[in-house]
């Protein structure tokens, strides 16, 4: 559950690096020898139940041992006090492990509350002080160690989650980390230089300070229901409350008409379609059912689908190549012409996924693009055909002819076409001849296809139903994914390749003549399937998707976290 936003008070922090006159007893330090010693019985303890207790990836990553290294080095000197007090740096680690939440991540895995009580408290005598100073010291270091961790790497691995992504973090030097946090000026700089590199992680995160301090403020959703979809000039006592929360929400200027508060106003109209515009709504102003339960739905509920989105972006190294994403939940597709995630130099269209079917949804995985097919035969996957095909050409011996479809004797496009026969369909059914539908305007892959080989046989391509694309939720493939602009898609591939490529060429060497055409990529692109339901922009807004495969819901069991509310 969402904790709230901590503001460790001042005078407390003051008191953790000894500046605030009055808040702790004068003590005597404890000795170097007494303190070395505590800290290395502290290090011999802790780093058994690092290794086995943590519930992040920081044992996997090597923490016990950068903890270890750490202090042999120093002798067991202390990273955090010096002469009895907390260092400024130890208050500041303190007050990012409290304000993890910040970050994306729950404060009570770092233990900062625990640690500044601990800072904050004195134990007695000079024994029991070097005890509590210690303590303290390697307490505070393996927290941050398992802070560092979980930013850069995120709190579990993709394959836990299904997310089949090949990429590779550059690793972290966790013991050079640590010290760096110890003595650097800067905590909150070092720390953010262990995180994600891209542009739209930075964004995300901003956003989410936005948001966390929205969730404060839950009465902003307490709207009256609606009984009917409302459109302008409608009565609806409710106006005022929608007004305050579209202005909280940025969908709506503070200065704006106020209007009459008893109408649903063309102000408040166009207020709700700027918010539908942002979550993946029909864009149409009207205050419907799905779009109230939108409005209603919990600022906590936003913050976690933020917190589940930066930890997917975690589990991202940095782009080697410019690549090509697709972001699942949003049906949407993002071309980069650099290695940087900015807008100006991205590519984007509309695409099409797999249906919500388990069988059907379009996997996570990552591959690397090496060829494209111009005027492609499309093959039946096994599935359909065995499914959806031989019923429909066991009861009509016209489907073949009239869908263009071919019984094949071997895997090349120049096998051999087997004739209708019964005794044909027999073997089609058996497994020994292969369905494949002829290339032309109507095939279901449409005019060209993006091929990257994975396990799961799934690929870029276009398409004949256009109209499809109108829809907003588009989850109507059998899992590959179909793109709105194939031409240009097809021009950024072959941008760099020999031959000339341009958009002029593609677009006649798609619709001209009858022969299948592959072209193989010099420059093979990185393609990344992806899925996430929080998105921030540029300009300004964030956008929200439904979690239309449930990994929102799966990777929220995964980190052991209850339902947001």
């Amino acid at each position: 559950m969402q904790q709230p936003r901590r503001n460790w008070p001042a005078a407390l922090l003051a008191a953790i690096v000894g500046c605030y006159s009055g808040a702790l007893p004068a003590q005597t330090p404890p000795s170097g020898d007494a303190l070395r010693a505590q800290i290395a019985a502290a290090v011999a303890a802790s780093a058994p139940a690092s290794a086995s207790a943590s519930r992040g990836l920081a044992a996997a990553y090597g923490a016990p041992q950068a903890l270890r290294s750490v202090y042999a080095q120093r002798a067991n000197a202390p990273l955090w006090s010096r002469d009895g007090q907390a260092t400024e740096q130890a208050a500041a680690l303190v007050h990012e492990l409290q304000r993890a939440d910040a970050y994306g991540l729950e404060p009570p895995d770092y233990g900062g509350d625990a640690l500044a009580q601990l800072a904050a408290h004195t134990a007695g005598s000079a024994a029991a002080e070097a005890q509590r100073w210690a303590r303290f010291d390697v307490q505070l270091s393996a927290a941050a160690l398992r802070l560092v961790t979980d930013l850069h790497y995120g709190r579990i691995r993709p394959a836990a989650a299904g997310f089949n992504l090949q990429g590779t973090h550059s690793p972290l030097d966790l013991a050079a980390t640590l010290e760096g946090l110890a003595g650097t000026r800067d905590v909150g700089r070092a720390i953010n230089a262990v995180e994600p590199p891209f542009d739209h992680y930075l964004l995300l995160k901003n956003a989410l300070s936005r948001y966390l301090d929205l969730v404060q403020h839950p009465e902003l959703k307490h709207l009256p229901p609606i009984s009917d979809s409302l459109k302008p000039g409608d009565p609806y006592p409710g106006a005022p409350q929608l007004r305050r929360l579209l202005v909280a929400l940025g969908d709506m200027p503070a200065d704006a008409g106020t209007g009459d508060p008893t109408t649903f106003s063309p102000e408040l109209s166009a207020g709700v379609r700027a918010f539908q515009q942002r979550h993946g709504k029909t864009a149409d102003g009207v205050l419907g059912k799905a779009t109230y339960n939108a409005l209603t739905s919990s600022f906590a509920k936003r913050v976690r689908q933020i917190d589940l989105t930066l930890e997917r972006w975690r589990w991202l190294p940095p782009f080697a190549t410019p690549p090509i994403i697709v972001n699942i939940p949003q049906f949407r597709l993002f071309a980069f012409r650099t290695t940087e995630d900015r807008a100006a130099s991205i590519l984007q269209m509309d695409v099409i996924v797999g249906k919500t079917y388990p069988r059907t949804q379009t996997p996570v995985f990552e591959s690397d693009m090496r060829y494209v097919v111009f005027r492609p035969y499309w093959d039946v996957p096994p599935s359909i055909l065995r499914n959806e095909m031989l019923p429909k050409i066991r009861a009509n011996p016209r489907y073949l002819d009239a869908q263009r479809l071919q019984i094949v004797n071997g895997q090349g496009d120049n096998s051999p076409v087997v004739p209708p026969t019964p005794e044909a369909i027999a073997g089609l059914a058996a497994g020994r001849y292969r369905l494949r539908q002829m290339p032309g305007e109507d095939n279901a892959l449409g005019l060209v296809k993006f091929m990257f080989p994975n396990s799961y046989n799934v690929y870029l391509h276009s398409t004949p139903a256009h109209r499809l694309f109108n829809e907003t939720v588009r989850t109507f493939s059998h899992g590959c994914i179909r793109v709105s602009d194939p031409v240009a898609l097809a021009t950024h591939v072959m941008r760099d390749e020999p031959g000339d490529w341009t958009r002029e060429k593609i677009d006649a060497t798609m619709h001209e003549g009858d022969k299948t055409v592959r072209v193989n990529l010099q420059h093979p692109i990185t393609v990344l399937i992806l899925y996430g339901t929080a998105l921030a922009t540029e300009a300004g807004p964030i956008q929200f998707f439904d979690d239309v495969y449930g990994y929102d819901r799966k990777l929220e069991q995964q980190l052991g976290l209850a339902p947001a509310r």
